[in-house]
């Protein structure tokens, strides 16, 4: 056979090897328990209205907006986050073209398309409605919400850091020379521009539109180039444009910035935060963003994404996000200790929500080193009626003062400050003040800051959590919201996103939200663990 027949551009020249056979209905291949029929019927329950709208028209013979959303989440059901992937399987996989429903594949960019311009800013519509839908089924508990949040490096390259620091102190650097240079300029060329002390944006602008109009009224032309000499006028002029340059590259960057003390160049929304994926092993920053997820039953009931690194300040903002989107509010609240803050106890309160939070010092107030540490108000007598503390030396603080603090979303606590009556000859002074002082040891006198609505909510919360019901949740916490971020990370493999911006990120989040909860659901009907809420405690 001559080699020649398999240069023709037609593959289907040697075809007459394959017979067709009956039947050509897909659908007959796919087992009728397969996770992709329980995924259609779901989306097919939800109200896609807000999507449609985000369409100016929807072409014939082309995937609607109902078989897009089925595409895209059961590619991520099956690990396949990339465009060019769903593409392939949209034409390959005859799960997908049993979602398709007989319309032909869309290429990646329409797939990407749809992902950033129509399904992002609907998605918390939808999250909501897939969780609706599963309290409607009783698949959910609607009581306990357990908490935890997890690092995910952003699409942005690794060395486009901006800092806060950095740009404050070039900033300032830059306002030190402005004055003697502004000066010079206006004895230079007679005239007066500044009155004041200060001097804004618009005096250089004003002394720049100055400049100009000596160039034009004296007709001096300037020159650029090796070997030619410049004028006075256009040093002046090239170095005022460049100080205008660098003031508003660097406001520029603290307003993208905000609060935050970093951003990355190639995706403003990220913030520079440490990883635990760290392959070089020295502690090397990343963009990315802190993603929070509020689980209930081993379902994701909500998720948000946000620029802090730590979680303390980050669960006002997502159980707010939660009040606005969903119709009921849960009771138990169930969090690690990244999570306990006077402020965080307050907010529950007063929402009327338990508050399931281990406190920060749990694991070491256990320690034998941490009972012997005289420093701490721990270890110290406390006489509530007279409101002092005794010291392991009997020595009494006594109320001094009441100090305010505010921190960086604003909440003012008060705390009571405490001071020994005599520390001059305490023989256990080395180990009960501690501190670096610029005051030697021997003039320095024992002093306790102390938030006492804090100390009372952190009790009646440690009261809680080791109660059987305490007990219960806080393995269920560690069982659940944290399974399901190890699922995520691990089983899933999503651990950088694709898209940036943070309203982009957020639609890929709860894309995967929405693809765990339906792979989720399948196992529990396969396995018949429907309705179960809570694992038991297991004793030996």
């Amino acid at each position: 056979m001559p080699l020649n027949n398999l240069t023709h551009k037609d593959y289907t020249i040697r075809g007459d090897f394959y017979q067709l056979k009956l039947p050509l209905n897909i659908e007959y291949m796919i087992p009728n328990d397969d996770s992709v029929r329980l995924l259609g019927q779901i989306v097919e329950e939800m109200d896609l209205t807000e999507l449609y709208k985000t369409y100016s028209r929807i072409r014939k013979k082309q995937a609607t907006p109902t078989q897009m959303l089925k595409v895209m989440l059961y590619g991520y059901m099956n690990n396949c986050y990339t465009t060019r992937k769903i593409e392939s399987a949209c034409k390959r996989d005859i799960n997908f073209m049993y979602l398709l429903e007989g319309s032909p594949a869309p290429d990646y960019t329409t797939i990407a398309r749809f992902r950033s311009l129509h399904f992002a800013p609907v998605s918390e519509n939808l999250m909501a409605q897939f969780t609706e839908i599963l309290a409607e089924c009783g698949e959910l508990s609607m009581k306990n919400l357990f908490v935890d949040g997890t690092k995910i490096e952003a699409s942005s390259n690794k060395y486009t850091f901006v800092w806060k620091g950095s740009v404050t102190k070039n900033q300032r650097k830059l306002m030190d020379k402005i004055p003697a240079f502004f000066k010079k300029a206006e004895e230079d060329y007679g005239f007066k521009i500044v009155y004041g002390d200060k001097i804004k944006m618009y005096h250089l602008k004003k002394l720049r539109r100055k400049l100009c109009k000596i160039k034009k009224d004296e007709d001096i032309e300037f020159v650029y180039g090796i070997g030619k000499r410049k004028s006075p006028l256009q040093k002046t002029l090239e170095q005022l444009d460049e100080y205008i340059s660098r003031l508003k590259k660097y406001n520029k960057h603290l307003h993208t910035m905000g609060e935050r003390n970093s951003f990355s160049k190639t995706d403003p929304d990220a913030t520079f935060m440490r990883m635990k994926e760290d392959a070089m092993k020295n502690g090397q920053l990343k963009p990315g963003y802190n993603i929070q997820f509020g689980v209930d039953a081993e379902y994701i009931v909500w998720i948000s994404a946000g620029p802090q690194p730590t979680d303390t300040t980050t669960l006002i903002p997502f159980l707010n996000s939660i009040k606005s989107h969903l119709r009921y509010t849960y009771k138990n609240i169930v969090a690690d200790s990244g999570y306990e803050s006077e402020e965080n106890y307050v907010y529950l309160d007063e929402n009327n929500q338990r508050a399931f939070i281990k406190p920060s010092n749990y694991e070491i107030s256990r320690t034998r080193k941490y009972k012997a540490d005289i420093s701490i108000k721990e270890n110290m007598i406390y006489d509530k009626e007279k409101d002092i503390y005794i010291c392991s030396n009997g020595k009494r603080l006594v109320v001094t003062g009441i100090k305010f603090s505010k921190s960086k979303t604003g909440y003012i606590s008060k705390k009571t400050c405490y001071t020994c009556e005599d520390c001059s000859e305490c023989t256990f002074k080395s180990k009960c003040i501690k501190g670096n002082s610029k005051k030697p040891l021997e003039e320095r006198t024992k002093r306790l800051e102390v938030s006492k609505l804090f100390q009372q909510k952190r009790e009646e919360a440690l009261e809680r959590i080791l109660s059987e019901e305490g007990i219960e949740l806080r393995i269920n916490r560690s069982i659940q919201v944290e399974g399901v971020i190890g699922e995520i990370k691990q089983d899933m493999g999503f651990r950088r996103f694709l898209c940036r911006g943070k309203k982009n990120i957020l639609a890929e989040c709860i894309l995967l939200a929405l693809a765990h909860n339906v792979n989720k659901l399948h196992n529990k009907i396969q396995s018949q663990r429907c309705a179960t809420y809570l694992h038991p405690i297991k004793t030996a």
